[in-house]
């Protein structure tokens, strides 16, 4: 069987746009393909225990993570350490460099959980880090230039040799995201990597 494990963001949940409207086309369109999405915990290392352990149940060749910001970051990471293929859409490059800004008092846009950010996130963030990828061909990067919290052009350069489509304009919630839906459940359906597309920015 065929799966789509979804990855949201930081302080978002199953219940995010894009989180769900991928599992509405699923249920259209390609209901034989398994859709995951899993609550991941605000604490890095807590989250991406979950990720590994979805991972660890399947086939590689059968698994494509589909990955948002931070999960974006995450999806990343399982790709490398199991061999399955990841769509990273505006996601987050190098993430402990950028948290120190948000250190403080957070609550989940979805679920209104309350936590603080402290360093030890970022301290979690930092170890689960790679300074780079390998075979970027199972790789599916997803900008939009737009993008108010992170610059896209950190991600063209970490997924330098992936399938890159760069949207103009847009923003950090990945406006263009719709159009790409299909293009992403076809590319579940295949085992190895094909051309998604690719723009230039």
């Amino acid at each position: 069987m065929k799966t789509i494990l979804y990855l949201h963001g930081f302080i978002s949940s199953p219940a995010s746009l894009k989180a769900v409207m991928l599992g509405d086309y699923l249920r259209g369109q390609a209901p034989e393909i398994e859709y995951l999405v899993p609550a991941l915990h605000h604490r890095p290392a807590q989250a991406f225990s979950e990720v590994r352990r979805h991972c660890r149940e399947k086939n590689p060749a059968d698994l494509l993570i589909v990955g948002s910001s931070l999960g974006g970051f995450f999806a990343t990471i399982a790709a490398e350490e199991s061999g399955c293929r990841a769509v990273a859409i505006n996601p987050a490059v190098h993430p402990q460099t950028h948290f120190d800004r948000y250190l403080g008092p957070q609550q989940n846009l979805h679920t209104g959980e309350r936590f603080e950010l402290t360093r030890d996130h970022v301290a979690e963030l930092a170890a689960l880090d790679r300074p780079a990828i390998t075979r970027p061909e199972r790789y599916w990067l997803i900008v939009e230039t737009g993008d108010e919290v992170l610059d896209y052009r950190e991600a063209v350069a970490y997924y330098a040799g992936a399938f890159q489509s760069v949207v103009r304009g847009g923003d950090h919630s990945a406006a263009s995201f719709p159009e790409f839906v299909p293009d992403i459940v076809a590319w579940a359906r295949e085992n190895g990597p094909r051309a998604a597309g690719r723009a230039s920015p």
